[in-house]
């Protein structure tokens, strides 16, 4: 049966995704906009949105979390500093995301996804 497995591959294994997903994330956090592929981008959403709401309380804690997951302190840092006391008051819905055009060179649907 295939109950639960709703994260998508992306035809990598394991530890090659969850790097995929760290700088994915990093980009993100860093230039608070990115264009990739639109699976990638529905990927990437529910993961950094997470981080967001783990870096609003702004403890030690909450820092070595991210640091955890993000791999380096630079992302973790700014999560902490800018983005958390930003969506302080907010409940969820962190980031947009906005269809484009295909790529010319492949046809994949291309999205951005950018911090509201």
């Amino acid at each position: 049966m295939r109950h639960h497995s709703v994260n998508r591959k992306f035809g990598r294994t394991r530890k090659v995704r969850t790097a995929l997903m760290r700088d994915l994330a990093a980009s993100l956090i860093l230039r608070e906009k990115i264009t990739t592929t639109a699976a990638k981008a529905k990927e990437l959403r529910p993961y950094v949105e997470k981080l967001v709401t783990i870096a609003k309380p702004a403890t030690l804690a909450a820092r070595r979390v991210l640091i955890s997951r993000l791999g380096t302190e630079a992302p973790a840092k700014k999560l902490i500093e800018i983005l958390g006391p930003k969506y302080k008051a907010r409940a969820g819905g962190y980031t947009r995301i906005m269809k484009l055009p295909v790529r010319k060179s492949d046809g994949a649907p291309q999205a951005m996804i950018e911090f509201v």
